[in-house]
Parts: C-alpha cells; sequence; structure tokens
C-alpha cells in the first residue's frame, strides 16, 4: 500500500509544479488553488510512505517520478526539448526508480 501512496505523492508533484507554471508567479486563481491542494497531498502522501519505505528510497522515487513526470509535461504541453539525449537520461531515470523498487 506505502508505494502506491509513494507513486500518488510523485503524481501529486507533478501536478503541482504544472500548476505552478500554469500560475504565472500565483498571479491566476485556479492554478495556484491546485498548487495549494497539490503540494500538501504530495508531502502528506510521501510521508505515509515513508512509515515503511526507508527515507532515502522514498525521497528518491518521490522526486524521480515528479523529475520524469514534470520533464514529459514540460515536453508534451509547453513545447519543451525532446531530443533522443533527453529522452534516454529520462528512460534511465524511470529504470533506477524501478530498480529502487526491486531492492528495497
Amino acid at each position: 500500500m506505502e508505494w502506491f501512496f509513494l507513486i500518488g505523492a510523485g503524481l501529486a508533484e507533478v501536478g503541482f509544479t504544472t500548476s505552478m507554471k500554469l500560475s504565472q508567479g500565483f498571479k491566476k486563481l485556479w492554478p495556484s488553488l491546485m498548487f495549494f491542494a497539490l503540494a500538501p497531498l504530495s508531502f502528506w502522501l510521501l510521508t505515509s510512505a515513508m512509515t515503511v519505505i526507508p527515507l532515502g528510497t522514498a525521497y528518491a522515487v518521490w522526486t524521480g517520478i515528479g523529475a520524469v513526470g514534470t520533464a514529459l509535461v514540460g515536453i508534451l504541453f509547453f513545447r519543451e526539448s525532446a531530443n533522443p539525449l533527453r529522452l534516454g537520461l529520462l528512460a534511465l531515470l524511470v529504470a533506477t526508480i524501478v530498480g529502487l523498487k526491486f531492492v528495497s
């Protein structure tokens, strides 16, 4: 169950970073409200996951999901670079996250 909390925490991190971008410096109401809802949710889910999952593993997976997810949102919705090297490095990060799951 804690791994589901951890995945949810990472997805909420993608949501709050995307909302931060869309809020344009917290000047737009709805994206700002989404940020202030998703950020605490992400931290709560991370905290819940860390009751069983070791701190280092939980933090690495949480930030990894957030980094990969946010990078993909940037590529898909904000026209950020999708060059082969960047995509390969993101794939390497995903492989590392999966690897941490298997050794924990």
